[in-house]
């Protein structure tokens, strides 16, 4: 446990010690959810009344998909995933971590290789880890760094990138990448879990608002962020998704999604379709927001090119992060310090999101106290 206790003590004095806060009090510039769907009363209720005509085990799905957690309602849905993510096949995961261990951990063999964008999410270094594969990291976003390492690569070659970048924000230059995997006969894994919902037609993301999604060997698509649920789905091939089933330890070994849950993911896309135009509206807050920005001096210096909803002001140092961050929270407004080492040390930032709920007075209000806060 003196180990235990000393990496603990180690935190605390780097200033980087981990804790659950609880501040509902504040407004909301710090989740996920940026359609606001978490949020949304009529989906709520058109959740409840599909769920209140299912049958069955309506409180949890009792075991694994290979086991008792099958049912033709989650075949439907993956049917569902399929047509709308122009797909031939779709396998539901019980979250993005697991979707994301899996496809890297059980796909790749001993004698090929992984290369991966040094900004991916941990969930997708996690899985390369546990692969028996050997694996590169490549300098973000840099088409150079990634060509090269292709050129050292053996056996079957995996790319795995993020479609928009969880920390940063920015897009992966996936028409550029794409050509490299072609030109290499590399396959290339695409984690969309900031574009679901956000991009594309039906919020299908953003292999499919480029038109590359038959290209793409897997895409990984999360539904915790801007579809304000739980769970993800990994689009690809059948034999893909055949190989998954057979050897994806995360979705051989997991209970089920339950049913509620398959509800409300089928509920949030459908009433997505119909409220399609929340995407402009998330677009037009980024906008605004990056307009006040780029108009202050002092502010204009620290924000990181980006046109999603992730806007991140660069602030070096987990103290000076973490006072700015608690300046503009005793303002009223939930923004957080992203510390060494979730980061790398020297690139602490403060993690802004915006959502379509946060109203233009919001927005002017929190450029305001930002610049009073540094």
């Amino acid at each position: 446990m003196k180990k235990l206790a000393d990496k603990l003590a180690h935190r605390q004095d780097e200033g980087s010690l981990r804790k659950l806060t609880l501040r509902p009090d504040l407004i909301d510039f710090f989740s996920n959810d940026y359609l606001g769907l978490a949020r949304n009363r009529e989906l709520y209720c058109l959740i409840e009344n599909e769920l209140s005509t299912q049958a069955g085990n309506v409180n949890g799905a009792t075991g694994s998909r290979l086991l008792s957690g099958n049912s033709a309602y989650v075949e439907e849905l993956e049917l569902f995933f399929a047509k709308l993510f122009k797909s031939p096949k779709a396998l539901l995961f019980n979250s993005g971590y697991n979707a994301n261990l899996s496809i890297l951990s059980a796909i790749p063999q001993k004698e090929d290789t992984i290369i991966y964008d040094e900004l991916i999410h941990a969930s997708l270094k996690d899985g390369a880890r546990l692969s028996f594969a050997q694996r590169f990291s490549f300098k973000h976003n840099d088409l150079k760094d990634l060509e090269a390492k292709i050129q050292r690569a053996k056996g079957e070659v995996y790319i795995a990138v993020e479609s928009v970048y969880s920390m940063d924000g920015d897009f992966a230059p996936l028409l550029e990448i794409l050509e490299l995997t072609t030109k290499y006969h590399a396959h290339l894994i695409v984690d969309e879990a900031h574009s679901t919902g956000v991009w594309g037609e039906k919020g299908n993301g953003m292999c499919c608002y480029l038109g590359i999604e038959d290209k793409i060997f897997a895409r990984v698509y999360t539904f915790g962020k801007g579809m304000g649920a739980h769970g993800a789905c990994i689009a690809g091939s059948e034999i893909l998704i055949d190989f998954l089933i057979n050897f994806a330890r995360p979705f051989i070994y997991t209970t089920s999604l339950p049913l509620h849950s398959l509800v409300t993911l089928k509920a949030g896309f459908e009433y997505l379709e119909n409220e399609i135009s929340l995407q402009e509206k998330i677009r037009s807050k980024i906008h605004l927001f990056r307009t006040l920005i780029e108009g202050t001096e002092s502010l204009s210096v620290m924000i990181q090119e980006s046109y999603s909803p992730i806007q991140v002001l660069r602030i070096s140092g987990n103290e000076k992060a973490k006072a700015i961050a608690l300046a503009v929270q005793s303002k009223g407004f939930d923004v957080r310090a992203i510390l060494s080492p979730t980061v790398k040390e020297g690139e602490e930032r403060l993690r802004i999101c915006l959502h379509v709920f946060n109203s233009d007075v919001e927005i002017e209000r929190l450029v305001k106290t930002l610049v009073e806060s540094l």
